[in-house]
């Protein structure tokens, strides 16, 4: 199991958490910048990560960066946005090989931090703001993304039944950002937007390797030496605890051969609450595994489904509930899927359920001991919300929850909003 992380401040304000980890022959690093999740700001902090990974003033192009990386022993690097709650976060990762085992010692440290620390802090700049040529070609990529999603169908009913159910929260603000503000960002304002955003708000750097902890500190502080203001943003907390006043439908329709039901559901228990394992385990049995209620009573005995599973939205307290339908299956569908969700609030589970769900959870977390870059999730996970957890820690707790805390849990669940994407009448139904 893995060790607690290391936890200090570089003279910049920037947090590093160091998490060592013998059994890696890697070392790996994640670095976010976080920001409030906002309509407004959604698509330009979107467009930062790739444009950031087009250059540096150091690596000012693709393949002078990619040179570098094979001088790093093919060491893989990547940005991305991602949505935490209400965080939006911008993140760097890089994943080398450790340096004892290629004779180059704590050196390689150094190199990885450098390319990391120059993307991030010294990126390249032509004229007062970004390269014209990558934020236009990086503009036309995001914009591909955002009207992508839509060849998704799946995908795409679950992030439309989340952003009409939130609306009105920062949670219904899509990570990629809305088509329409695309065009009023350029290489000057994105440019303003990063250097605000950079030097006020929270930045985290994570290290997982078989390192030290003073080595790891010292080659952070040399290869991360931007400045930033002394004093950090206060970002909103996630609001998590809703009660809504009455169950709302929203049906799309489109060309499609089958129907997509997709439930919200408000569980009013954040990733801090004492019921958080009760939670996981209530959804579990619901909907995530093949012994579960959904697929067992949806799927297998009803066949009413292609699909159906539930899936949390944890930092939001947000559960939904997802099956691929017929169209005509709709009432029937949803019929007994409430049903499963008013069985658990009564508390109707079996001993196999309950046991094959806490053993399927465990055993995922155990599997996650073997990727780096999970640790560092668990991490920035507790980080976001309020609560951090050890490995030994989720695994005692799920062996500790039963019956009783999952009834508690389910008796706080309100279904929130309904949203069916079905067929067009008389339109030939695509692929998808």
């Amino acid at each position: 199991m893995e060790q607690q992380g290391c936890v200090t401040r570089l003279p910049n304000g920037i947090r590093l958490t160091f998490i060592p980890a013998e059994k890696f022959k890697t070392i790996s690093l994640a670095l976010f910048i976080h920001q409030e999740l906002a309509a407004d700001k959604a698509a330009l902090t979107a467009l930062l990560p790739s444009v950031l990974e087009r250059g540096s003033r150091r690596y000012p192009d693709n393949l002078t960066l990619q040179r570098e990386l094979e001088r790093l022993y093919g060491a893989a690097m990547s940005a991305d946005v991602q949505k935490k709650g209400e965080r939006h976060l911008i993140s760097c990762s890089l994943e080398m090989m450790h340096g004892k085992y290629v004779g180059e010692g704590e050196e390689m440290l150094r190199r990885g931090l450098a390319i990391v620390g120059g993307i991030i802090g010294d990126p390249l700049v032509v004229n007062g703001g970004f390269k014209e040529e990558y934020v236009e070609q990086e503009k036309e990529q995001l914009e591909k993304i955002i009207k992508g999603l839509i060849n998704n169908k799946s995908l795409y009913a679950v992030e439309k039944c989340l952003q009409s159910m939130c609306a009105e929260e920062r949670f219904g603000v899509f990570k990629y950002g809305r088509l329409e503000d695309l065009a009023g960002i350029d290489p000057g304002s994105l440019w303003r937007y990063y250097r605000e955003v950079l030097s006020g708000n929270p930045v985290e750097l994570y290290v997982v390797g078989d390192l030290e902890p003073a080595r790891v500190e010292e080659a952070a502080r040399e290869m991360l030496y931007f400045s930033r203001r002394p004093q950090e943003k206060a970002l909103p907390e996630t609001e998590v605890y809703f009660e809504p006043a009455e169950t709302r439908f929203v049906q799309e329709r489109m060309p499609v051969s089958q129907a997509k039901l997709v439930l919200g559901y408000r569980t009013n228990i954040a990733y801090d609450d004492p019921l958080y394992f009760a939670l996981l385990l209530y959804s579990g049995i619901l909907g995530g595994f093949p012994h579960s209620k959904l697929f067992l009573n949806v799927r297998e005995k009803a066949s009413l489904a292609y699909y159906a599973y539930s899936r949390l939205a944890k930092h939001k307290g947000i559960m939904v509930i997802a099956a691929g339908i017929d169209g005509a299956d709709y009432e029937q569908a949803r019929e007994i899927i409430e049903k499963q969700v008013e069985e658990m609030a009564r508390g109707r589970i079996s001993d196999s359920e309950l046991e094959n769900t806490r053993r399927g959870l465990i055993n995922g977390l155990r599997l996650q001991e073997d990727n780096p870059y999970q640790y560092i999730s668990r991490h920035l996970d507790g980080e976001i919300g309020g609560k951090s957890y050890s490995p030994a820690g989720m695994i005692r707790a799920l062996e500790e929850t039963g019956r009783d805390e999952i009834r508690a849990a389910a008796e706080k669940i309100r279904l929130d909003t309904v949203y069916l994407l079905q067929n067009e009448e008389g339109v030939q139904p695509d692929a998808h």
